[in-house]
């Protein structure tokens, strides 16, 4: 269970992920502790619409050289949702000027 009942971090907002909204498919950063069922519940609660399928992705983190010996640090891995809603439904907060 997640403390604090945050489990969708922030909408991915890209080329590809708004490509991907003309077919009902919309994507979210979640936490990453967060399971498929946890999922679902939040995006159908905060947006009040019906979740079809999730898919589930972990996207590892990179290597970068930080700092002025240029050590390697590593990014956090992050996980992202990619939601697919009932037909005829959409999430209005991926809509681009006017059109999705």
């Amino acid at each position: 269970m997640i403390l604090g009942n945050i489990v969708i971090k922030k909408p991915v907002i890209t080329e590809k992920s708004l490509s991907d909204v003309k077919s009902g498919v919309y994507t979210f950063d979640v936490d990453k502790a967060a399971n498929k069922i946890e999922i679902t519940k939040e995006v159908e609660r905060l947006f009040n619409v019906h979740v079809t399928g999730i898919n589930t992705l972990i996207i590892k983190g990179k290597v970068k050289l930080v700092g002025k010996k240029r050590r390697k640090s590593k990014l956090a891995d992050k996980k992202r949702a990619r939601v697919k809603l009932k037909k005829g439904e959409i999430i209005e907060l991926f809509e681009v000027g006017g059109k999705t």
